[in-house]
């Protein structure tokens, strides 16, 4: 009874964000994309997909088909008035299209199934921002593998103006009798195997050997294992297996002497490189994207960096200027890694040993009176564990690291988070949805709830455990899909909630006026910077490097112990 109205009391204190808008959902909506720059929402519903105006919450255009239903999409912008859209439907089909001059075209299909015997799953479907390479992770007959993609965007964009829309048929919502540019595959990736015959005859041995790979390669689990042969596409359930090893990438962008950067000068927001890893792995692999294949069939890539963990990697995320991608391990491990030195920024120890991590997030974080080459190298991150436990890790070269939990490990499961989520035009803050459908701002830093959204009376949040929403940066709101309350109505009409931050008052100490402006250093500048780093953290890095090796070292000795055991029982 107590901690009731401890809870109760706290929740009086918190101020509360209404909702400033509403507007009713095409049936069935599932998933919700923002463009960039805050001017389209793209909503996936059943019969397919429609392209609305984010100020205004009203529909401009729509791409339908019977019997489909879009559980994924994503929407980046391709020029001033063209944007390219990325799906993915409920039979694992994956599309882009363009929405231009107020009309929809279905460009390519990625994964068309020309034999039903072979029917490839469209398990993943990112596009990277600007919509010049996307990535598709493919399963077919209990194979995983990853393509990516380089989108003709130029050619593209010259057919999309040649073409009228008095083209498309208002019925079929498809082009007639058009033939756009074809996408190309760049790289195709597939779980790397340790060669036959392999083992670890002792782990200092292999390491003199320089045998590095196979040594990095023979410490994760079998990628061939039994546990992950299982059929992509699930029947009985009607939906994509979730069993399936999966893999995670992320686009990379130029970073200092990152290998690929030295062609990049010229367009610094074009993607260098993809990095990837894969469930049961302990490695970060990376892979350029300028590499052009010797022939159109020769897409299997050559790994260009290999970033080894002494732990296997859970989570994963990648800062939004992309120089540091942070891996959430096995037995509590944060590694944060950085793309300019190449080695550790930092490992952190958070005190979760009793739940493994099941998400990570980077957060902004900006000291106003740090020197900007420093913050340049300090990160904030929120850590969501199974157990429902969310943690702060704040870390930096030269600087502490610090763990603090921001909550106590729930007792209820509504009180399980869902979502975490940072929010990029406010400093620290952190966008929290739990089971019960309690929605709040949390500040990462202070440990404390700034508000809580409260959706209308009568309303409540869709599916809190997987909750259909957009953070719209440029504009400053959240919008997130509701519906009434089962007592007060029989149908249940889906409504889409928006919330505006910049008009609430609480709001104005944490608001970024101009969230990408750190980003936009000249390449001096960035090099300047880069130099200045490596000069102060020489002695770090040696440690870093140092204490990696011993990790590995030591992982590669328990192992030979096992192999050991194993063969003596």
């Amino acid at each position: 009874m107590t901690a009731a109205c401890s809870t109760e009391t706290s929740m009086k204190k918190t101020p509360t964000l209404e909702m400033s808008r509403a507007t009713e959902l095409p049936e069935s909506t599932l998933c919700v994309a923002c463009s960039a720059d805050g001017r389209l929402l793209g909503l996936g519903h059943s019969r397919g997909f429609s392209v609305w105006c984010a100020s205004s919450l009203l529909c401009a255009a729509e791409w339908l088909q019977d019997g489909l239903e879009m559980t994924s999409i994503q929407i980046t912008r391709m020029a001033e008035k063209a944007y390219l859209l990325a799906t993915v439907d409920d039979m694992g089909v994956a599309r882009v299209f363009a929405y231009h001059c107020e009309s929809i075209h279905l460009l390519s299909v990625i994964n068309t199934m020309e034999n039903i015997n072979k029917r490839s799953i469209c398990l993943t479907f990112e596009l990277s921002e600007g919509g010049h390479y996307g990535a598709a992770s493919i399963s077919c007959n209990s194979d995983v593998w990853l393509e990516v993609y380089h989108f003709p965007s130029d050619a593209w964009l010259k057919e999309l103006e040649m073409e009228p829309s008095q083209n498309q048929d208002p019925d079929s919502s498809a082009d007639v009798e058009v033939k756009w540019s074809p996408l190309a595959a760049v790289i195709k990736i597939q779980p790397p195997k340790t060669p036959a015959g392999t083992e670890l005859d002792g782990p200092l041995e292999v390491l003199q050997k320089n045998d590095f790979l196979t040594h990095c390669l023979a410490l994760d689990k079998d990628m061939g294992s039994s546990q992950w042969d299982e059929q992509p596409f699930d029947k009985e359930a009607g939906k994509i297996n979730e069993s399936l090893r999966r893999c995670t990438h992320h686009f990379l962008l130029p970073c200092g002497q990152f290998p690929g950067d030295s062609h990049a000068k010229d367009q610094p927001a074009l993607p260098v490189s993809v990095c990837v890893w894969w469930s049961g792995s302990h490695n970060l692999f990376h892979y350029l994207l300028r590499k052009s294949p010797k022939n159109k069939t020769d897409v299997e890539p050559m790994l260009d960096v290999l970033w080894p963990n002494a732990k296997e990697i859970l989570c994963s995320a990648v800062s939004r200027c992309t120089r540091f991608i942070a891996l959430g391990l096995d037995d509590a491990l944060v590694c944060v890694w950085d793309r300019q030195s190449g080695s550790p920024l930092s490992v952190v120890l958070v005190s979760a040993t009793d739940s493994a991590f099941s998400r990570m997030q980077f957060v902004d974080f900006r000291p106003e009176s740090a020197d900007d080459s420093q913050t340049a190298a300090t990160v904030c991150l929120s850590v969501l564990c199974k157990s429902g436990t969310v943690h702060a890790v704040t870390s930096g070269r030269g600087a502490q690291s610090c763990t603090a939990q921001l909550n106590e490990r729930p007792k209820d499961s509504g009180d399980h988070p869902t979502v975490i989520a940072p929010v990029p035009f406010l400093q620290s803050m952190m966008f929290v949805v739990q089971r019960n459908g309690k929605m709040f701002l949390q500040d990462v830093l202070n440990k404390t709830k700034v508000c809580f959204l409260n959706p209308p009376k009568t309303f409540q949040i869709s599916t809190p455990c997987s909750p259909v929403y957009a953070l719209n940066t440029k504009q400053q709101t959240l919008v997130i899909q509701g519906e009434q309350e089962s007592s007060c109505s029989a149908g249940r009409q889906s409504q889409l909630f928006s919330f505006t931050f910049g008009e609430h008052g609480i709001m104005e100490q944490y608001i970024i006026s101009h969230p990408d402006s750190q980003r936009q250093n000249t390449l001096e500048e960035a090099f300047n910077i880069y130099l200045r780093q490596r000069a102060l953290s020489v002695d770090e890095r040696n440690k870093a490097i140092a204490h990696t090796w011993k990790q590995l070292q030591d992982t590669a000795e328990l192992e030979q112990q096992r192999h050991s055991r194993a063969a003596a029982s």
